[in-house]
C-alpha cells in the first residue's frame, strides 16, 4: 500500500530554545526566511506524501495558520505586483492537504501519535519529528518506503551516535539484512551510555504500520513518565516487524540554540543569492576573532 499520510507531532513546549519558544512555536522559528516546519513538510511532499496531520496544542495555532489561506495577504501581494512572493505563499498552502488534531496533555510522543489515529485510519504512515531536518540532497524517506515495501513492518531511520550523545535518543539493537538495512531486535529509550545496546540511534523519521496504535494503547508510561513510541516499537521488534535504514545522509538538529544557528547557516549557504555574501561575512568574523 502506498504511503500517503505523514503525522507531525508538534505539541511539545520547546523548552530547550526558551525564551524564543515562549510565544512562537519552536517549529515556527525561521531558518533563513522559512519556518523550520515548512522544510519538513516539503521533505514529506517530495517523498510523495499527500496529507499532513499536525498534532498540536492550543498554544500552536500559528502552525495551522501558516499553512492556511491568507486572502488579505494574497490580495496585497497581487495588488503590489509581488508575483514571486505570491507564488510562494500559494505553493505553501496547496502543496499538501493539511489537517490538525490536538494533544490535550503532554503525555509523550507515543500518545501524540495515538491522537492521530482516527485521521490515519488503517494504513501505514510516516512520522516526522519537528526539530530533526534532513538535507533535501540526501533524503531518507524514499529509501525507507522501499524497505517497507520489501519487508513490511515499521521502518526507522537510524544514525551512528557518538557515545556522549547516545542518552538523548532511542537506541536499537539490530541485525544486518542488506547493505543499508537492518532488522531491529530491541529498542531502549534514552539509555545511559554503558547500557546502550548499540550506537544506532533513531533519527526522527519513522514509517509505522497501523497496528502501532493498539500497541501504544497497551504501553504504560515509561522514561520520564511519558508514553514512549520506543516502548511500542519494542513490541513490534519482538514480533519481528521492525526494520531500520542505516542513514548516512545529512541531518540537522534544530532543537537547541547551537543547532538552530548552525542549521540556519547551512541552509543559507545552499542559497546562491545569499551564499557569497555570507561566506565573506564569515571570513571577516574569523579574521577579527
Amino acid at each position: 500500500m502506498r504511503i500517503r499520510k505523514a503525522v507531525l507531532p508538534v505539541a511539545g513546549m520547546g523548552t530547550r530554545v526558551l525564551p524564543a519558544s515562549k510565544v512562537i512555536p519552536k517549529e515556527m522559528l525561521p531558518l533563513v526566511d522559512k519556518p523550520t516546519l515548512q522544510y519538513i513538510v516539503e521533505e514529506a511532499v517530495a517523498a510523495g506524501i499527500e496529507e499532513i496531520i499536525f498534532v498540536t496544542t492550543r498554544s500552536k495555532r500559528s502552525i495551522e495558520d501558516h499553512f492556511d489561506s491568507t486572502p488579505e495577504l494574497e490580495q496585497l501581494l497581487k495588488r503590489k505586483g509581488k508575483h514571486k512572493e505570491l507564488e510562494e505563499v500559494l505553493r505553501v498552502r496547496t502543496m499538501a492537504r493539511y489537517v490538525a488534531v490536538r494533544q490535550p496533555e503532554p503525555l509523550g510522543l507515543g500518545h501524540a501519535i495515538l491522537c492521530a489515529r482516527d485521521l490515519v485510519d488503517d494504513e501505514p504512515f510516516v512520522v516526522m519529528l519537528g526539530d530533526d531536518l534532513v538535507a533535501p540532497e540526501t533524503p531518507c524517506l524514499p529509501r525507507m518506503m522501499e524497505i517497507h515495501e520489501q519487508y513490511g513492518g515499521s521502518v526507522l531511520s537510524l544514525f551512528t551516535s557518538p557515545p556522549e550523545e547516545i542518552s538523548a535518543f532511542g537506541v536499537v539493537a539490530a541485525q544486518d539484512v542488506d547493505d543499508d538495512t537492518v532488522k531491529v531486535t530491541h529498542l531502549v529509550e534514552k539509555p545511559a551510555p554503558e547500557e546502550a545496546p548499540s550506537n544506532l540511534a533513531v533519527a526522527g523519521r519513522y514509517i509505522l504500520t497501523p497496528d502501532i496504535f493498539d500497541l501504544i494503547e497497551q504501553t504504560p508510561p515509561g522514561k520520564g513518565g511519558e508514553i514512549q513510541i520506543t516502548d511500542a516499537l519494542e513490541m513490534q521488534a519482538q514480533s519481528g516487524q521492525c526494520y531500520g535504514l542505516r542513514f548516512n545522509g545529512i541531518r540537522y538538529d534544530t532543537g537547541n540554540p547551537l543547532g538552530l544557528v548552525t542549521t540556519t547557516i547551512a541552509y543559507a549557504l545552499k542559497r546562491p543569492e545569499l551564499a557569497p555574501a555570507l561566506r565573506d561575512y564569515m571570513r571577516q568574523v574569523l579574521r577579527n576573532s
